[in-house]
């Protein structure tokens, strides 16, 4: 069963902007592989926005949005061996995915030069 859905856009300058002021953006709502990551990759803002979006639209599907205790950082997103990406919830995101009785996550994220968008489904 479909507990909630979220879909956020980011604009990729935007998140360019944030990091380009040091690391204190960064280090605040990225985990340290997503850093790595995304520095990897050849259009790093790109993916910095999509998983900034991905953080968001989960918070949406969730309900809780900016009003609860969870924070950006431990919203963290991985991609498995062949790149699709999936959710690793810490801290307080897990606690109340846990305390739902939510079952699974699913995200899918998409980026061109202006634009990063993410879709998240959480079952229950």
């Amino acid at each position: 069963m479909i507990y909630g859905i979220g879909t956020d856009l980011v604009e990729v300058s935007r998140i360019l902007k944030s990091i380009s002021n040091g690391d204190r953006f960064k280090k605040l709502v990225f985990s340290s592989s997503e850093i790595d990551y995304c520095e990897s990759q050849r259009n790093p803002a790109e993916n910095f926005a999509a998983r900034f979006a991905a953080k968001e639209a989960f918070l949406k599907a969730l309900g809780t949005g900016w009003a609860g205790q969870i924070k950006f950082v431990e919203i963290e997103i991985r991609n498995d061996d062949a790149g699709k990406p999936f959710f690793v919830l810490h801290g307080e995101a897990q606690a109340v995915f846990i305390q739902r009785k939510l079952k699974k996550v699913h995200v899918s994220l998409s980026h061109i030069k202006e634009v990063s968008m993410a879709t998240v489904v959480i079952e229950a």
